[in-house]
């Protein structure tokens, strides 16, 4: 509810509006422009066009595109597919890369292997995705040519697995530039608990006792590094689905990122609305999946909260 209140109130309060572009066209009259609001209730006040609103979003619908005159659900089921295929593939490869990088590092405190780690991922940290984004569109998709800067298909694509490879060929910049934006932070995490692990206790008499080598990772640094790394990435999860606006847009991938900056644009408040309303829920979900998985690493959690 609340923030259905702050998106409203903050798209209203922009300036212009869509049918402010009316006004540069001499075709359409003072009356058509005042009969199209009427038409979709912006003549009615604030707060009666948010509870109409607010009521139709509670039947699952968004309304009509202002812009493409088509029903914003429809807009929206076109587009998430792509846009969470590559928010969870990027996930997976962040969790994983960041797991295997920050316990190699804490491993080798101090080495050369660890002084690497800690300054790529420091770089990885910095790096803003959209000037990662057109850098790595400059090198590996113009100067060296390996990969499609655009798009999602190329346009000779033939049908079966052949299609699907080249699927994946077009996502490859795009979720390298999410995985690599996003992997420093989470390694420099992992590697900070997982030293604090090994001064631990519990670590020190298991090795007293011989455990070593795949049974220490296994049985005592994985089992209590995991939890607090799910609960970190359930809680990043708002940022990925963010940052697909940036990169959904420099490589003209058809998803709800692109579809959310070219309605801000056109100021096309149902879309607009919708995207935010869903963008919320899938966030919530994605927390409410890590606090799920959270329980199932840790029975412990579950008990005390009993």
């Amino acid at each position: 509810m609340l923030i259905a209140i702050i998106s409203f109130g903050a798209i209203h309060l922009a300036p212009n509006s869509f049918f402010a572009s009316g006004d540069l066209n001499p075709n359409i009259t003072p009356e058509s422009l005042e009969q199209l609001k009427r038409v979709y209730g912006l003549d009615k006040p604030l707060w009666q066009q948010f509870f109409s609103w607010l009521l139709a979003v509670a039947r699952l619908d968004f309304g009509i595109s202002f812009a493409s005159g088509k029903a914003v659900k429809e807009e929206i089921l076109q587009r998430i597919p792509i846009t969470l295929t590559l928010n969870i593939i990027s996930l997976v490869w962040v969790f994983f890369l960041s797991l295997a990088l920050g316990i190699w590092a804490a491993m080798r405190q101090e080495k050369t292997a660890d002084r690497v780690i800690k300054q790529a991922s420091l770089v990885s940290y910095a790096m803003p995705s959209f000037y990662l984004a057109l850098l790595m569109v400059m090198v590996f998709g113009v100067m060296l040519g390996w990969f499609p800067i655009a798009g999602l298909h190329s346009v000779d694509a033939k049908e079966g697995l052949a299609y699907w490879l080249d699927f994946a060929w077009h996502l490859a910049l795009p979720i390298g530039v999410i995985v690599i934006a996003g992997v420093g932070s989470l390694t420099l995490y992992v590697r900070s608990l997982t030293v604090e692990i090994l001064k631990s206790d519990y670590l020190f008499f298991a090795r007293a006792r011989g455990v070593k080598g795949w049974q220490l990772l296994r049985f005592y640094i994985l089992p209590n590094l995991s939890p607090p790394v799910v609960t970190l990435l359930g809680l990043s999860l708002p940022g990925l689905i963010g940052g697909s606006v940036i990169l959904e847009s420099i490589f003209s991938i058809n998803g709800m990122g692109l579809l959310f900056y070219q309605s801000a644009l056109s100021r096309d408040y149902p879309v607009i609305m919708g995207v935010l309303i869903i963008g919320a829920l899938l966030t919530l979900l994605g927390n409410i999946i890590a606090d799920a998985v959270l329980l199932k690493l840790n029975p412990h959690v579950k008990r005390a909260r009993s």
